[in-house]
């Protein structure tokens, strides 16, 4: 198995997914507890919700799951959200803060999942985000997340429905952010906040640097928008998807829309 899935697109967006994948090598597997067995943090059939929804899109997609590194921590493995509960580059407990481990990973493992799987995601992306500025004269990454809606450890209350983090609108132009916000308010039946609980993981802030021509935008949505329910086996809801696909479909067109009028194409 690969840990990184390219698909390569001829337009300006790329689309960041780091938590949708499952595997999990055997070594790995082997020293998780039942709990982490369960996979239950996975961004569940994202990868699906956003299939083919802006035809010329790049896709970097992380095969491995979140429990062998989370490829949207920074490397340092220092907390995005200080003061607030959150999970590590190596997560030893799940979003509810129960252990996931019989035989957690010790500095010196961690070191070496950082190499083969954080490393080798990041590297992906940014050549992928690199080739399409030098076609366009701009790259936009539109990274790709989910989660259930109600996580007392993580958060109060329910979260929105559509969470959209630019930190604070420093990763991307602010048209970006203003398109999404007026789009995901618009669209009848849901809830939006911008720069709320997540306003943008590493990965955002990392690549987000407007004033070099690479833009970034995180859009995490709450699982109750397109699975059946928020809890095993997680299943996909079609009818539910279909309807959020034609949300997503018109954000990512209009992101689309405004890279070309700021990129560079002579």
């Amino acid at each position: 198995m690969t840990p990184v899935e390219v698909v390569r697109g001829d337009g300006p967006l790329v689309l960041g997914l780091p938590h949708s994948g499952t595997w999990l090598p055997d070594d790995i597997a082997a020293r998780l507890n039942d709990r982490g067995r369960r996979l239950a943090d996975t961004d569940w059939h994202v990868d699906r919700l956003y299939d083919g929804l802006l035809p010329g899109a790049s896709v970097v997609r992380a095969t491995f799951h979140r429990y062998v590194i989370d490829a949207n921590r920074p490397p340092s493995g220092e907390t995005l959200y200080p003061g607030q509960n959150t999970t590590g580059l190596v997560p030893l407990t799940d979003f509810d803060g129960r252990p996931i481990w019989d035989a957690p990973p010790d500095a010196e493992e961690i070191k070496t999942r950082r190499q083969a799987f954080h490393t080798s995601y990041h590297a992906a992306l940014e050549a992928e985000m690199k080739r399409v500025h030098a076609r366009h004269g701009v790259a936009v990454l539109y990274d790709c997340h989910s989660i259930r809606s109600e996580i007392p450890f993580l958060f109060d209350g329910r979260l929105p429905d559509f969470n959209i983090g630019t930190n604070g609108g420093a990763t991307c132009a602010p048209e970006f952010e203003t398109a999404a916000r007026e789009i995901c308010t618009a669209a009848e039946g849901y809830a939006t906040v911008v720069n709320g609980r997540f306003r943008g993981g590493w990965t955002t802030r990392h690549y987000g640097r407007p004033n070099e021509g690479w833009h970034a935008i995180q859009m995490e949505l709450a699982q109750r928008t397109h699975l059946t329910a928020e809890a095993p086996p997680f299943a996909y809801d079609p009818a539910r998807a279909a309807r959020l696909r034609v949300v997503l479909g018109a954000l990512l067109q209009r992101i689309e829309e405004i890279a070309l009028s700021l990129g560079d194409t002579t």
